[in-house]
Parts: C-alpha cells; structure tokens; sequence
C-alpha cells in the first residue's frame, strides 16, 4: 500500500485542528465562572484594584507576563500589542508581572507597548490566580467578567512555544522551523561591520 502524500497528512492534520479548536470554543463558552477576590495591584500613580481594571468594561482582559528577564514573554507582548485595539473592542486589558511599575514603563516604552500595565509584585494575586496552579510566575492569559460589584473568572490558559496566542510559531512552522531550533530575543536588529557615523561611544 502506498503511502499518503505528505501534503494530505498536513490537510488532515489542520482540519482536524479546526474541529478541535471549535470544540474548545464550545468548552469555554460552558465553562462556569467562578468569582474571586478584588485584588490590590501598584499602578505608577496609585494602588489599583482588580475592580479599577475594568474601567467601563464588563470583561477584562488579564495578560500575565514573566517581567522583562523573559524573552519569550517579550515575544508574546509583542504580538498581543498588535491586537490591542481589536482586544479593546470588547475588553479592558491589563498586563501584569512582578516587576515594579517604573520598570514595567520603561521595558513597556522600550518595545512600544501600549497596555495598560499593573505590578503584583510576586504576591497574594499571582499565588492565587497563576494560569498553572502551584506556579507564581508562569505566563499566560486570564479572562475576568464583573456582575455588578462581584468579579468572576471565567477561563484561563499558559502561554508556551507552539500555542495560539503567538502566531509566529505556526508561520515558523510552515518553513519547518521548530520550538527547539529558535528562541526569541529582545532585538533582531544587528550592528553592522561597517558604521556610517564613524561609530563613536557606541553603547550596544
């Protein structure tokens, strides 16, 4: 018996991903909400509360973000930044990580990121309501919903190589280019052997 052709393997493979990723959509839509505590987070001017971060909104968006000693959270913050516009359509969106406010802003300013951003700094938020349970600085994607004055979570998910929340991993795909055989970074950008200005107090 003959062997399929590989380009009909990879059919069968994305429609059938299709179906899977319909059927989690099913999941989630049914999947009971359950209501949690109104938080405390350090905004740059004030102490904010999971409540505050709704603003108008009925449903927010949560981006949970290793801080900037992650390069692939970068890579995730990067993309999500893109979408904000559309994600703001129908959420507040909030990012989230250990990392003190001021820093948060300047690594947010560096990339030009414009979320609006939030330090739990490690504490009684993060232990409680990490996307993977035990883990209190794993990264990933929290939906919250406000009924009134009480706050519910509704789904959650890990950000990893490979998932659905970063495209680059199915386009990296496409030229079979594995999880295993890149890694992000900070910058793609690289010096050139020969500097035009005369490359004096170069700093990078």
């Amino acid at each position: 018996m003959l062997n399929e052709h590989p380009l009909n393997e990879i059919q069968k493979v994305e429609n059938e991903i299709y179906r899977l990723h319909r059927r989690l959509e099913s999941l989630r839509k049914e999947s009971p909400a359950m209501e949690v505590k109104n938080y405390i987070f350090h905004s740059l001017n004030a102490e904010v509360t999971l409540r505050d971060l709704f603003a108008d909104k009925s449903r927010l968006i949560a981006i949970h973000n290793m801080g900037q000693g992650c390069r692939s959270c970068t890579l995730w913050g990067d993309g999500l930044n893109g979408f904000l516009p559309a994600l703001e359509d129908q959420f507040a969106v909030v990012m989230l990580s250990k990392d003190a406010p001021e820093e948060q802003r300047r690594f947010a300013n560096s990339r030009g990121w414009r979320f609006n951003m939030v330090s739990h700094g490690g504490g009684l938020y993060i232990r409680e309501q990490s996307v993977l349970a035990g883990q209190n600085n794993m990264p990933g994607i929290v939906c919250y919903e406000k009924k009134g004055e009480r706050i519910f979570r509704k789904n959650s998910s890990v950000f990893g190589p490979g998932d659905d929340f970063c495209a680059l991993w199915s386009i990296l795909s496409l030229a079979g280019v594995g999880m295993e055989e890149w890694t992000p970074q900070y910058s793609y950008w690289r010096r050139p052997e020969r500097l035009e200005d005369g490359g004096q107090n170069l700093s990078l």
